[in-house]
């Protein structure tokens, strides 16, 4: 089954797409390597216009949407 998940919030739209791509470019910008993601946890506020995610159960951080 393939599933496409898209946000739209105050006149903006985003996609899971879009914001998983920003969060593999923060982590290997990190040095990281896209293979060393076992899990991926998104938390998506509307309100604060922000995405937070959680990577391998514990490197946390946020991105503006």
């Amino acid at each position: 089954m393939k599933t496409t998940l898209s946000v739209q919030y105050a006149g903006k739209e985003f996609s899971e797409k879009e914001l998983i791509a920003q969060i593999k470019k923060i982590w290997t910008e990190d040095g990281n390597k896209i293979k060393d993601i076992q899990t991926l946890d998104l938390y998506i506020k509307p309100e604060e216009w922000t995405t937070y995610y959680v990577i391998n159960g514990s490197v946390r951080g946020s991105l503006p949407f």
